[in-house]
C-alpha cells in the first residue's frame, strides 16, 4: 500500500512540476494575468479538471513559481556574504562575488529572471506581493549580515535596511540588465553592475562622516 501511495504521490509531484515549467515557458512571451489554465493544461497534456488537483488557480501557480524562482537564492546570497566582507581589503571580493552570483543565475535560469521581471509590477496582486515578501525578506537577510560586520559600527537599524535594499535593488536591476542586453555586451553590463557597487560600497564606508 505504501508503495502504491508513494508512486502516486511522485507522479503527482511530476504533473504539478509540468504544470509549472509549461506556464514558465509560455510566460516568455506574455504576462501571466493573460495566460489561461487551459493554455497550460493543453501544453502538459492533462485535463483542465487536473490543474486543481495542484494550484487553485493562476494566481496560485504564479505564487509557486516566485518561490521555484527565489527560494534557493537565500541560502546562496547569504553564504556569499557571510564568506566576503565589506573593508578596503575584502570589499572587491565581495563585489566580484555578488556580480558572478547575479551573471551565473541569469545564464541558468533566464526564464524565471524574465517571469520575476515582468511580474514584479505586474497585474496579479497575489504574485506582485509574494514577488516583494521575498525581495523584503533578502533584505531583511543582507541587513542581518551587514549588521555583523565591523563596518556597520554606529549604523542605526533603519539606515542599514535602507543599505541592504539598495544592494538587493541593484541586484534585480542588474539582473534584468543582463537578461535584456545584446549578446556579446555582457561583460560590459557586468563591469557597470560592479562599479555601482563600489559606489554602494564607498557610501557605505562614508555614510557616518555626514551624520
Amino acid at each position: 500500500m505504501s508503495h502504491t501511495l508513494g508512486i502516486r504521490q511522485a507522479q503527482k509531484q511530476k504533473t504539478r512540476q509540468a504544470l509549472l515549467d509549461a506556464a514558465l515557458q509560455l510566460l516568455e512571451e506574455q504576462s501571466l494575468s493573460s495566460l489561461g489554465l487551459r493554455e497550460v493544461t493543453r501544453a502538459v497534456g492533462v485535463a483542465p479538471t487536473a490543474f486543481y488537483r495542484h494550484f487553485r488557480d493562476m494566481a496560485d501557480l504564479g505564487v509557486a513559481l516566485v518561490e521555484e524562482a527565489l527560494d534557493s537564492l537565500h541560502t546562496t546570497l547569504v553564504a556569499l556574504l557571510a564568506a566576503t566582507g565589506d573593508g578596503e581589503d575584502d570589499g572587491e571580493e565581495r563585489i566580484a562575488a555578488t556580480v558572478e552570483l547575479i551573471v551565473a543565475y541569469v545564464r541558468t535560469h533566464p526564464a524565471h529572471v524574465r517571469f520575476i521581471a515582468r511580474e514584479r509590477h505586474g497585474g496579479v496582486q497575489a504574485v506582485r506581493s509574494a514577488i516583494g515578501d521575498q525581495l523584503t525578506l533578502f533584505a531583511q537577510e543582507v541587513k542581518d549580515q551587514f549588521a555583523r560586520e565591523p563596518g556597520s559600527a554606529g549604523w542605526d537599524e533603519d539606515d542599514l535596511l535602507m543599505l541592504a535594499r539598495m544592494y538587493v535593488d541593484h541586484m534585480v536591476m542588474t539582473a534584468s540588465a543582463l537578461l535584456d542586453a545584446v549578446p556579446g555586451t555582457e561583460q560590459r553590463v557586468a563591469a557597470g553592475a560592479r562599479r555601482q557597487l563600489r559606489l554602494l560600497s564607498l557610501g557605505r564606508h562614508h555614510w557616518l562622516d555626514e551624520r
